[in-house]
């Protein structure tokens, strides 16, 4: 894959690399602040699908660049690592999705407008608890293993 002549991997990435602490963070503030929860609910939404969407595509074009490096003549060992992580990291950032979708759905909040409107109904405080326990500490790993999946690329590139 690429764009305008160049590796797509090496571009894409770094929207991964904007996209999902965005959303992690998005997700913690979502979860923590109840009263916030009418305005950061689809901007959380939406930083996720993106950052979920960056990260496929990353996964995917760097499994075709690094086929095409081997197939130049690279060590197929050296990307061990980085690809250990990014299977990880893709795995991690398709579940906190779900993760985040579910929270939009379930964690209720008071609405900001004056009228109301859109203010969403409470579920039951075992809900709400797990919901907020599992959006967090998704957010914190799906971070950890992003900054660790590009440390691992990084050191692949550069030594």
């Amino acid at each position: 894959m690429e764009i305008n002549g160049l590796p797509a991997h090496p571009l894409i990435v770094h929207v991964a690399v904007v996209f999902v602490p965005i959303a992690a963070l998005l997700a913690v503030v979502y979860a923590l602040v109840p009263r916030w929860r009418w305005s950061t609910r689809w901007p959380m939404v939406g930083a996720s699908l993106l950052a979920t969407a960056a990260v496929v595509y990353a996964w995917f074009s760097g499994r075709e660049f690094k086929d095409d490096l081997v197939d130049a003549g690279a060590e197929p060992l050296r990307f061990q690592d980085h690809q250990e992580h990014a299977d990880v990291l893709l795995w991690l950032v398709l579940v906190f999705l779900a993760v985040v979708l579910i929270a939009a759905w379930a964690l209720g909040g008071p609405s900001g407008l004056a009228s109301r409107g859109g203010e969403r109904a409470k579920h039951a405080p075992v809900i709400e608890w797990t919901t907020v326990i599992m959006l967090i500490i998704l957010a914190v790993l799906t971070i950890a293993m992003t900054i660790a999946t590009g440390e691992a690329g990084a050191r692949l590139i550069y030594g």
